[in-house]
């Protein structure tokens, strides 16, 4: 077994490591969600965790970890005589992210359960993490009916499984770590609230630092032991250190003063409901245990402020997280005051760097031997109206989107069998029942009325005798679902000099936009690929990260010819190898543009042919038609026609005028096919 890289031996990352040790002295502060660039000790950071955590009793032979002081009454292995205990260390679970639900939940044998009445049960990864943690990395990639049963384990504290009349239930409190990289994709709202506290981690740019990194790393992979007892003193303080204030923190204090900070601070910032109020109460409540204090004073309340409110401040996938801290030192000093007590805080503790110092975590081991001012924003154009240095004849400065609106679905036709999403019609493992089949593999849903179908025949060739159905493997039928798939949604945006109106070309951005939202909520990946000047460019392969794609459309430029067809063949050319990839995922295609095509010999021309390739593809399309002004070509609709697409303008793309545009890309479909 691989010896952890020690937790005190990580450089650097506070935020991180003291949010990690104050859901250990506290696991109701409710986990932590740790967002961050690739390469920044986030995964290293919270395995090392588990070794810090105090030891648990259990009861000897129980498999979902009962404790013996208090056993669950409804536990499958019980009921529990605690006869005799077993101490073990705190386990850490990780949950892949393509686990099946039987691997998360547990399963349930079906046919002992229907031929015999018994409930054989094999725990799963929830039953594992019981009074321990569960680490999901990459958890913004979990898919979504993985999702829903995390929330629903996290919400009630037990899992339950329910297999045709058949239920199991198990007691499933843990401390759920997660770690992403927000260039993947965003978390859906209802599991980012789940998460008690955030953290943003990125690799230092301090030289020396990045250095201490590269030797720590360098002697742990050369000899972990002997690296791992170079900083076991250290260990042993800060997991010492750890069990005094889980034994202090049921003497910290929670004054009127700082609970109405908390709670000023949190309408203050507009967060929505109140776990953010309960999760800022027992977080400053930690940092003052952890600090070895019995009162939360103002400092522990803006420290709670900063880890449990940044997530909980977004409205949309394209807003930035973080806290205004001038705000919220504005709000704490409005609100602070007496509570009541015979002092206003107490005195902090005289020594900075003894257990009371403060909230933050050791930061050592052992020795180791822009201008305030009217300045132009860059690629703005000078007063005299010439374009900026660095900036090509004909191009013009990036223009703001305008604002984002609300969009109805576009979906492809036809019955598809991608990842689960919320976008078009799909044979899923979760959804309505359609019909049933024998099961390829290991049966998931069990069809019910179908098994004992097929079964009733062979009764009496069996030797049925008693009330049980003689149910054989064979006789077993797999229930088959409808539900909803994600998409791959690739843009084809134009960015030439027919778009290049600024006002014009700011409502094109704002349309975009607003379905890149409708992807984000619809789980689907995007790409996005512009044509301008002489050529075309993928300006973001397909990916999971909607964010990523607005923050490349923001900084769009425009100007130069309109290679129309080029866009068009190297996005053809993009769903040929994300067809490679990902077979299952069925693309829907937005060409944004006026439709005009110029360079080369007979542009419009050569940009038709090019589109038919997507219409003998079958690839569902559509075009909105950005052509302004009194006199209109109608070349995006011809577009649209060779594509065996729909047409629809750039005003008809809000939701309350887009009401047909649905049935219009099926309708043509299927017309096209």
């Amino acid at each position: 077994m691989s010896t952890p890289f020690p937790f005190t031996a990580v450089v650097g990352q506070d935020d991180l490591r003291l949010a990690l040790l104050l859901n250990a002295v506290s696991p109701a502060v409710g986990g932590v969600l740790v967002r961050g660039e690739k390469g920044t000790a986030k995964s290293t950071a919270v395995r090392a965790l588990s070794a810090l955590l105090p030891a648990v009793d259990v009861v000897t032979g129980c498999r979902f970890s009962c404790d013996p002081a208090a056993p669950d009454p409804g536990c499958p292995d019980g009921p529990h005589e605690v006869e005799a205990s077993t101490t073990r260390p705190a386990r850490m679970v990780e949950l892949p992210v393509g686990a099946s639900e039987d691997r998360l939940v547990g399963a349930l044998d079906i046919e002992r359960a229907l031929s015999e009445g018994v409930k054989a049960f094999e725990p799963g990864l929830l039953a594992d993490a019981h009074r321990g943690i569960l680490y999901v990395d990459e958890v913004n990639l979990l898919h979504d009916h993985l999702v829903d049963l995390l929330l629903d384990a996290a919400a009630m504290g037990a899992s339950y499984v329910e297999r045709e009349g058949v239920s199991v239930r198990h007691a499933a409190r843990f401390l759920l770590v997660g770690t992403m990289n927000p260039e993947e994709g965003e978390l859906r709202p209802q599991l980012l609230d789940r998460f008690g506290l955030t953290v943003e981690v990125a690799a230092s740019r301090e030289p020396d630092q990045r250095v201490e990194v590269v030797r720590r790393r360098l002697a742990h992979d050369d000899d972990p032991a002997a690296f791992a007892a170079r900083w076991a003193d250290e260990e042993s303080a800060v997991r010492a250190r750890i069990v005094a204030a889980r034994a202090l923190l049921p003497s910290v204090r929670l004054g009127d003063g700082p609970l109405r900070q908390i709670a000023a601070t949190c309408a203050a910032f507009e967060v929505d409901g109140m776990r953010a109020d309960i999760v800022m109460a027992r977080t400053a409540t930690a940092l003052a245990a952890w600090a070895g204090r019995t009162e939360v004073i103002a400092e522990d309340v803006r420290q709670a402020a900063l880890l449990a409110l940044p997530h909980r401040r977004r409205r949309n996938p394209f807003d930035a997280p973080g806290l205004d801290e001038d705000r919220l030192d504005e709000t704490l000093e409005e609100f602070g005051g007496s509570d009541g007590g015979p002092d206003d805080e107490p005195d902090p503790d005289p020594d900075p760097d003894g257990p009371g110092g403060g909230g933050q975590p050791p930061q050592d081991g052992p020795d180791d031997g822009s201008p305030a001012g009217d300045v132009p924003a860059q690629g703005e154009p000078s007063d005299d109206g010439q374009a900026p240095a660095g900036q090509g004849a004909g191009e013009q400065s990036p223009v703001r989107a305008a604002e984002p609106f609300r969009t109805k679905t576009l979906s492809v036709p036809g019955l598809g069998e991608g990842a689960a999403g919320r976008r078009s019609r799909a044979r899923t493992e979760h959804g309505r029942t359609t019909g049933s089949r024998r099961p390829r593999g290991t049966l998931t849903k069990l069809h019910l009325a179908a098994t004992v179908q097929a079964a009733a025949p062979h009764q009496l060739a069996r030797g049925r005798s008693g009330r049980g159905l003689v149910v054989r493997r064979d006789d077993l039928r797999q229930a088959t679902r409808e539900g909803r798939e994600g998409n791959l949604v690739l843009f084809v945006v134009d960015a030439s000099g027919s778009m290049a109106a600024r006002q014009r070309m700011s409502a094109v951005k704002g349309a975009v936009l607003s379905l890149l939202l409708d992807a984000y909520q619809r789980r689907d990946k995007v790409g996005l690929v512009t044509f301008r000047g002489s050529a075309a460019e993928v300006a973001l392969p397909p990916t999971s990260s909607v964010d990523a794609a607005a923050a490349r459309l923001e900084s769009l430029p425009t100007g130069g010819r309109t290679p129309l067809a080029a866009g068009l063949l190297r996005a053809h050319e993009v769903l040929r190898v994300e067809r490679l990839r990902d077979a299952a995922r069925r693309p829907l295609v937005v060409v944004v543009t006026d439709g005009r095509a110029t360079g080369g010999a007979e542009p419009v021309a050569t940009a038709e042919r090019a589109a038919r390739l997507f219409a003998a593809d079958g690839v569902a399309s559509v075009v909105v038609d950005c052509e302004s002004g009194p006199v209109r070509l109608g070349l995006a609709g011809r577009l649209a026609g060779e594509l065996g697409g729909t047409p629809v303008t750039l005003d008809a793309l809000r939701a309350d005028s887009i009401a047909g545009l649905v049935r219009d890309v099926q309708g043509t479909s299927r017309r096209a096919a």
